[in-house]
């Protein structure tokens, strides 16, 4: 279950990269990210921030690495130890 969930974010997370300026025309310029990242590319630069993020998320997800990673990633938030150390 976990491959194919891993799959669709990967899916999204491509959509995002590829079709930035179809999430632009549809939901339109996002004013933290033009603040941010730059009056005229900040919207888009963020779509593309996103799709890479997502992409990042759903291969880690797939290869099933995601338990001891975002454990990891989160051990200062929840005080993580690995118990295989």
């Amino acid at each position: 279950m976990q491959i194919i969930f891993g799959i669709i974010i990967t899916a999204v997370g491509v959509a995002f990269v590829l079709k930035t300026e179809w999430f632009l025309e549809t939901f339109g310029r996002i004013a933290w990210f033009d603040e941010k990242l730059g009056s005229e590319g900040g919207t888009r630069l963020g779509y593309k921030l996103i799709g890479v993020i997502a992409l990042f998320i759903g291969i880690i997800l797939m290869t099933g690495s995601g338990d001891s990673f975002f454990g990891w990633a989160l051990s200062p938030l929840t005080k993580y130890s690995n118990p295989g150390q």
